[in-house]
């Protein structure tokens, strides 16, 4: 038997690790979580306010069975190792497991890596720590926190609202989405108008008026200018520099959320699941490895180890000028840097040598991620930069152009940043005589709105404002989905009724506890808490104490909203008739409920599509219990004629079965005839 117990995570990290240990260790998953807050004692927070919010944790569902069995592994073993995620949450999961284990102090050591290759597992093994109980009691608050905030305020608004749920930064996010609809609904056009001349090989823009700023605001401002205008330009100045373009740093959580859904077209929960795969493990020829370093980090620092590789890489593969150096930024407020940026494990690993191991989804994503990292460390592109100014009468006109001179980082990221050439003719010629336009035009434009926030412009703000964690956007931007607070409009965030509702709602009561400032203050003190900066009883109390009266006084005055009248009577007790929220949408009841349970019966339309070739009946449109559209006969059960795709009403000329438009293609799934 083994004499060592690893404990992780994730079952397919599990059996990554033991490969790399050894017989000497036995490696085994906890599925994530084995304890949770309970919902008991008052308000079911399972947290004891009046006993410095002592947490009463009890074994997530369905998990006793487990815990049982990894107790019975750790007796039988002589040394535990808790090698859960390199986080803050991972770091509370490894607390967890060693205290409802009864795992000993001097038996357990506290395992960290940051890669699941071979080398980077096994030195881990050789440099463990114990458990880092700043960071442990910095979860715990959090998750005190959110319990606190979330079980009481989504009580509220399910009591007084149409609303679902609320939380601490949930709430924020979708406040952020409804301010923004504000200031669109609020918004009004101004307008300009532009005045640009046209030559032979270029286009020139009016930018000023005797070399100071100059806008048009109406037509016949436009018209003045243009009538004083003629076809003849004098060449003012012509200056070309050489600017260098730097390659982005590499990726962090957020960034990489960021540009898989613009680049992509991944949402943000996705590419975390994605991610976590390419980290935890890929099946390759003869190994198991993880291609990624961990993909929950706000650092873009890169190992010199990685470094060092890459540049030795870069000048193998596309020559020494194209060695450049690590870009380093300045370091945000509350950047926890104990990670490395995400970056793939091996230089060497390109994804093409790996893309047949890996699905679609892996294979971008993990291009995407290696080519971020490899470009960041190459030398920056140069351009030719010119720019041209012409003047008309007084009103000075401007021309740009752009000449790539060497492409650097773009040698490998071109496909993922725009950089085209926008070549000016040689101008130097007409410095003394001027050049004539062909044509000199007026055009309209009106101010637009602020942009509704996509996935990735809503990540973008988040970070940028300091509210949540990059490890908790995915999820937060899922839930306010899920609750139907907004709804997506051509992949953009609209709130709906329910959205605004449960805005104002808060706003009302919460003001000053709902809000970017008071949130991103308490990110920054639930960080100070891990580096012992803080302690985590004050916090609470101080939250609770400004919290509690709050949270009162709303259950007391705040206006329940009552279903919305139909205007029409029921029909066996005379009261009005509602619109009430069911679980498969809205339906029309009694306002009396429950003393009347009167339900308006719908009557429902049905959809003839053809005529059944098996009995002669009717293929009509029918709804599964999921909600999903498929075709079927009238007849059902007696005729099981059924399909998911929309019948034709022609016949299979081989089968005599109903042909289908599946995607484009016509066919019937019961034999091999397409057309």
């Amino acid at each position: 038997m083994a004499k060592n117990l690893v404990i992780v995570e994730s079952p397919s990290k599990s059996r990554t690790i033991e490969k790399y240990l050894g017989k000497d260790f036995k490696v085994v998953s906890s599925k994530g979580h084995i304890r949770d807050l309970a919902t008991t004692g008052k308000y079911g927070l399972g947290v004891d306010i009046e006993n410095d919010f002592k947490p009463n944790y009890i074994a997530v569902e369905g998990k006793t069975k487990l815990i049982n069995d990894l107790k019975k592994e750790v007796k039988n073993h002589d040394k535990i190792f808790l090698a859960t995620d390199p986080d803050r949450e991972g770091e509370a999961i490894s607390w967890h497991l060693k205290d409802s284990l009864d795992i000993k102090d001097n038996d357990y050591e506290r395992v960290l890596f940051h890669e699941i290759t071979k080398d980077k597992v096994i030195e881990a093994f050789n440099h463990t720590r114990k458990i880092d109980d700043d960071l442990v009691h910095s979860q715990e608050a959090r998750r005190i926190l959110d319990r606190i905030i979330g079980f009481r305020l989504s009580k509220l608004m399910q009591s007084k609202t149409g609303g679902k749920s609320a939380g601490r930064v949930q709430s924020v996010a979708l406040k952020l989405i409804v301010d923004r609809e504000r200031e669109i609904e609020a918004f009004v056009p101004e307008e300009y108008w532009t005045i640009t001349a046209i030559f032979d090989e270029f286009e020139a823009k009016l930018f000023n008026y005797d070399h100071k700023d100059f806008e048009i605001h109406s037509e016949e401002e436009a018209d003045n200018v243009l009538s004083q205008l003629s076809k003849h330009f004098l060449i003012d100045s012509i200056e070309t520099k050489q600017k260098a373009k730097k390659a982005k740093p590499p990726y962090i959580t957020s960034t990489l959320q960021q540009d898989a859904v613009n680049k992509l077209n991944m949402p943000s929960k996705k590419t975390m699941s994605v991610a976590q795969k390419l980290y935890e493990g890929v099946d390759l020829e003869n190994e198991t490895v993880g291609l990624i370093t961990y993909m929950r980090t706000d650092s873009v620092r890169l190992s010199d180890e990685f470094i060092a590789s890459g540049y030795n890489f870069i000048e193998k593969e596309y020559g020494k000028e194209y060695v450049g150096y690590a870009k380093i930024t300045k370091k945000k407020e509350n950047v926890q840097d104990a990670h490395e940026a995400i970056r793939p494990t091996s230089i060497l690993r390109t994804p093409e040598k790996v893309k047949k191991y890996l699905s679609s989804d892996e294979y971008k994503l993990y291009s995407m991620i290696y080519y971020r990292a490899l470009a960041s460390i190459m030398a920056d592109a140069k351009v030719n930069a010119t720019t041209v100014i012409l003047d008309n009468n007084n009103y000075q006109f401007k021309a740009t152009g752009q000449v790539l001179v060497f492409d650097g980082y773009l040698k490998v990221y071109k496909d993922y940043e725009n950089s085209e050439d926008k070549i000016l003719p040689a101008l130097d010629k007409y410095k003394d005589g001027g050049i004539d336009s062909n044509e000199i035009t007026k055009e309209q434009h009106f101010t637009q709105p602020p942009a509704r926030y996509t996935e990735a412009k809503l990540i973008k703000e988040m970070e940028e404002l300091g509210i949540g964690r990059p490890s908790t956007y995915a999820k937060i931007i899922d839930t306010i989905k899920e609750r139907e607070y907004v709804i997506l409009d051509d992949k953009k965030f609209k709130p709906t009724e329910i959205g605004y509702e449960t805005t104002d709602k808060l706003q009302e009561f919460f003001s000053g506890i709902i809000n970017v400032e008071y949130t991103a203050k308490m990110e920054k003190d639930l960080d100070d808490i891990s580096d012992a900066n803080q302690d985590e009883i004050a916090l609470l109390r101080a939250f609770y104490d400004e919290f509690e009266p709050l949270i009162q006084k709303a259950f007391k005055e705040m206006d329940k909203k009552g279903p919305e009248s139909t205007g029409e009577t029921c029909p066996e007790c005379g009261s009005d008739l509602v619109v009430r929220k069911g679980k498969y949408g809205e339906f029309v009841a009694c306002g009396n409920y429950p003393e009347c349970k009167y339900i308006k019966k719908e009557e429902k339309t049905v959809k003839e599509i053809c005529t059944c070739p098996k009995c002669k009946g009717k293929i009509i449109e029918r709804t599964s219990k999921t909600g999903k559209i498929f075709y079927g006969c009238n007849n059902f059960p007696k005729c099981k004629v059924a399909t998911w795709d929309l019948p034709t009403g022609e016949l299979c000329p081989e089968c005599k079965g109903l042909l289908v438009d599946n995607k484009g293609t016509i066919k019937w799934s019961s034999c091999s005839f397409e057309k």
